[in-house]
């Protein structure tokens, strides 16, 4: 399998969501936000997360009090 970005056709686009869910749902707050750019910007009601770092500590704040969450993507 080819890094992210793929190109885009019928198989990678069933492909992409996979990825996303697998990565979510492993509960992994450093895998989760490489999937987004360092400088990235996140709003979470009145929470506003800056950068992987701030990524990376508010999953790990969501996942101690979310235990039973799985996200599920369908194409």
């Amino acid at each position: 399998m080819s890094r992210p970005p793929l190109p885009l056709n019928d198989e990678t686009a069933a492909e992409k969501p996979r990825m996303a869910e697998d990565a979510w749902n492993s509960r992994d707050p450093a895998r989760v936000s490489l999937a987004y750019t360092p400088d990235s910007q996140w709003r979470n009601r009145a929470e506003f997360i800056s950068g992987r770092d701030g990524i990376v500590a508010f999953l790990a704040r969501k996942w101690t009090r979310e235990l039973d969450y799985r996200l599920v993507k369908e194409v």
